[in-house]
Parts: structure tokens; sequence; C-alpha cells
């Protein structure tokens, strides 16, 4: 049983950066292909994050280091580099999915105390059937329907032809952070179902 769709796909080349929505992607041990390969570095060697420098949510990140490297300088101003990202940066997990559900719950005002509703910059975007935001039973079942992702954690997932599972949620509360369990690759239009 289907226990949602995935509708969309994002990868953010540059930490801090604007993410780049792709139909398909390669679901490898660390995350998606491209996910958060570079970290933005100032003159003074300091990692840049989009709280240090608003503006780099406004660069759509190409994945092209020198590119993407002149226009966050120019976004900013000042002269920056780009290196490799050798770690999960702030104790993020291999993929963020989050629904449409909870982000249109999000976007009400409705959160769960203690949660923000700031974009949750996911990989993964989900749709849900039944649409019903509300129900976070909990139930702990293998049918997923009607759940919002929040009473996921703990389970497997087959999206496309990659297995996650769902191993907590982020500090900001939207979505739910997944380790990869077997690589695939996944693309919009893929069903999500208990593995």
């Amino acid at each position: 049983m289907s226990a949602g769709t995935v509708v969309g796909i994002s990868v953010y080349p540059v930490r801090g950066c604007a993410g780049t929505a792709l139909q398909r992607a390669d679901v490898r041990p660390a995350g998606l292909a491209g996910d958060r390969a570079w970290a933005v570095v100032d003159a003074d060697g300091r990692v840049l994050r989009g709280r240090d420098a608003p503006a780099l949510a406004g660069v759509a990140a190409t994945g092209d280091p020198a590119a993407d490297a002149a226009a966050v300088t120019g976004a900013l101003g000042r002269p920056v580099r780009l290196e490799p990202l050798t770690a999960r940066p702030d104790g993020s997990a291999a993929v963020h999915l989050v629904s449409r559900q909870a982000l249109d719950l999000a976007a009400a005002g409705v959160v769960p105390a203690g949660c923000g509703a700031e974009d949750p910059r996911a990989n993964l975007l989900l749709d849900l059937p039944g649409g019903s935001s509300g129900d976070s039973s909990g139930d702990s079942s293998g049918d997923l329907s009607g759940d919002l992702e929040r009473a996921w954690v703990g389970r497997r997932l087959r999206l496309g032809s990659a297995v996650l599972e769902v191993t907590r949620l982020p500090k900001h509360c939207l979505g739910v952070y997944a380790e990869v369990v077997e690589p695939g690759t996944v693309a919009v239009g893929d069903d999500v179902v208990p593995a």
C-alpha cells in the first residue's frame, strides 16, 4: 500500500544556497548525489551558513564550484571560496523528507509546540494520500497511509529503488530525517511504500 508519492526532489549543492529541482536523483549511502557537497568559506577561513549570510538563500547553486563561488561572491559583495564538505553539517541526516501536507499546515501556522515553520530545505517532497494533515496517530502497523511523516520514525520506506530508514525529527521539526539502507534511484512520481 502506498504511503504517498514523491512530488519533488531537490539538492542543495552549496550549503546555505538555494536548491536545485530534479526529476530524478541517485541516492547514495551519504544522501542524494550532489547534495550539500560544498561549503562557503570567507576570507578569514570561516564557514558561512545561511543564518550568517541570508543572501546565500538567493543564490541558485549549480554544482559547478567555480561558477557557484563567483555567484556567491557577487551576492555577498565580498570574496569567498568553496570548499568540499567532508561531513554532514549540524548533525543532519543523509536525506530529509517532508510532506506537502506538513508544509501546508506550517504555512497556516499549525506546527507542533517548539517547532518552526521556516523552509525545511528538504530533499524529497511527498504528497500523502487522503490529504489529511492532522492524523499523526503513530499507528505502528505497516500501513503508513494517512500518517504525517512524523509517525514514520523507526520505519523503513522504499522510494523508487532506494530504501531509507526514518531515524528522527529535524531540530526545526518539519519533515523527518532518514538514513540510506539501500542506495538506488528516486524519481518524481515514485510511490513511497513500507519496506
